[in-house]
């Protein structure tokens, strides 16, 4: 993770890892045959690694905590360089995109069924609030100002983030 969170995808050796590891390159080889393998599986094991979903007792309180995780992790040293290179990454290479992608899609589903269907469950939220668009909702804006634009967040940023969603998913 440290290598590549230095040097990219695109720059990222088997050789340096070896070194950096403090191993001869065939351990290396002899877990994995190539970079790409290589990587994904530690994208797999990372992005399937169960981020501790909230239950305050409220939306609003599981909401605030849901943001401060993601907007931590993302503004992490050593997330904060992987994920902007492997997203462009992922453009060029169908099996990166296709593993980033089932990540993210399960993390989102697991997000949705139990935030949104507590919110739902509690009265909060409208029954048929689509738990998919919620977690868009919701992590979109995270991600675009984290990842994409690079933008520090404000010292009220999540404060009115989550008002403003909240607002837009009660109204359904």
């Amino acid at each position: 993770m440290h290598e590549l969170a230095e040097v990219g995808y695109g720059r990222l050796s088997i050789e340096a890892v070896a070194r950096r590891a403090g191993v001869g390159k065939t351990a290396i080889y002899r877990r994995w045959s190539n970079k790409l393998e290589m990587v994904l599986e530690i994208v797999s094991d990372v992005a399937g690694r169960s981020v501790p979903l909230p239950d305050t007792g409220s939306f609003a309180g599981d909401l605030q905590l849901l943001m401060m995780i993601v907007s931590r992790a993302l503004q992490h040293r050593i997330a904060s360089q992987i994920i902007p290179d492997l997203m462009a990454e992922a453009s060029r290479n169908p099996q990166i995109a296709e593993t980033l992608q089932k990540a993210l899609r399960t993390h989102q589903q697991a997000v949705g069924e139990k935030l949104i269907g507590q919110a739902v469950t509690r009265g909060e939220l409208p029954p048929g609030t689509d738990p998919e668009v919620a977690v868009d909702l919701i992590l979109g804006p995270l991600y675009w100002r984290l990842a994409v634009s690079r933008t520090p967040l404000g010292d009220d940023y999540l404060e009115t983030l989550i008002r403003v969603v909240t607002a837009a998913l009660k109204t359904g």
